[in-house]
């Protein structure tokens, strides 16, 4: 069984790790991985094969940055003439970036059934692009493999089929329990002279937050008023970086002597740094999950979420971009003597075993 495995931004390689090891183990399968190069900067893509023990990718399409319909076209114009040369029995696709509707575009329009990982996720927003790449494609699959009951309930929901639906866990919860060991001797805080639990993380990086001017003063006058009660480390995404230079606000960090930007890390270095905050403030969707796992608290920079079960049972806190929520959040984080949580069903480390055991069966190769 021939299978093509996409990643084409630094989440999907978390994920695709260990299923790629699981199905090593398979001598019935073969994977091909095809990166297609949607993240291309070295700290953003190519450190993390090295920190998950990813092969090398079998194809890269190298297409680069653009706007989002001239970079799903040109993923869809260069994954084409792939899969008509190998001719796969089955596509598979992670999470929500643009390469995964692309490529999803592609193998629906050429009969290859397509398994997505970690479907049904939503946050109900569609002014998010990555709604939109969620929708179109749990709408192509043939197997939906699902991180949350909640995300199970939401196919249903749609009308998708109960049979086409697999409750298998969350994958990027393998990753982190796997490499937490390899985290912790990183010790990235050391960098900046930090201690454990006296620093905060941030990360930015949503349309919604960077791409309006206003928006992105207040956010950074807040984090700004935040970094005076403790040092907060800013590993700044490059689309950040590009509208914080538009719109000439570099200033305001820079009067900031205790907010630390950095470049972003690779996948150990940013764990380590996460795991050992006091608290991480993000609009990232897997940071809120895997925040969850290591029981930091987290503030979610953003008015909704697609991961409900990390506020219900986790560590998470919906706080939008309102002065007054996020530092009441932060007074109630500095006042708890422990955080109460739990890890949501299935989030374990063993959802890439249940991935391929339900593929095998599919196809009638176990």
């Amino acid at each position: 069984m021939k299978i093509i495995h996409i990643a084409g931004a630094r989440p999907n390689f978390m994920k695709l790790a260990p299923i790629l090891r699981e199905l090593h183990k398979e001598p019935d399968t073969h994977s091909i991985l095809l990166h297609t190069g949607q993240h291309y900067d070295a700290n953003m893509s190519d450190v993390f094969f090295d920190d998950l023990k990813l092969p090398r990718p079998d194809i890269n399409l190298e297409v680069g940055s653009a706007t989002h319909a001239v970079q799903t076209a040109h993923i869809m114009e260069r994954f084409e003439p792939i899969v008509l040369k190998e001719k796969p029995d089955l596509v598979l696709v992670v999470g929500d970036v643009n390469s995964t509707l692309a490529c999803s575009l592609v193998a629906a329009k050429l009969n290859i059934p397509i398994a997505h990982v970690e479907a049904g996720v939503r946050s109900f927003d569609r002014t998010m692009p990555e709604e939109i790449n969620r929708l179109v494609t749990d709408s192509l699959s043939e197997l939906l493999f699902t991180p949350s009951q909640h995300a199970s309930n939401n196919l249903i929901k749609q009308g998708i089929p109960e049979n086409k639906i697999y409750f298998v866990g969350n994958v990027m919860v393998d990753s982190l329990i796997n490499a937490m060991h390899f985290a912790q001797d990183r010790r990235t805080w050391e960098k900046w002279l930090l201690n454990p639990g006296e620093y905060a993380v941030l990360t930015l990086h949503r349309a919604s937050n960077v791409d309006d001017r206003e928006t992105l003063y207040e956010l950074l006058s807040i984090i700004s008023k935040v970094s005076h009660r403790l040092p907060v480390v800013f590993p700044i995404h490059p689309r950040t970086a590009r509208r914080l230079e538009e719109a000439g606000l570099d200033s305001l960090i820079q009067s900031s002597p205790d907010l630390i930007i950095c470049e972003p890390h690779g996948y150990l270095d940013f764990l380590s740094l996460v795991a050992n905050a006091r608290v991480v403030l993000t609009d990232s969707g897997g940071i809120q999950a895997e925040t969850t796992i290591l029981g930091i608290p987290c503030l979610t920079l953003r008015w909704n979420t697609e991961w409900p079960e990390t506020i219900e049972q986790g560590t998470n806190h919906l706080v939008g971009t309102d002065q007054g929520r996020i530092f009441l959040a932060l007074d109630e984080i500095f006042q708890a003597r422990a955080n109460q949580y739990s890890r949501p069903e299935g989030w374990d480390g063993k959802a890439a075993g249940r991935i391929v055991k339900n593929i095998l069966q599919h196809f009638h190769i176990r």
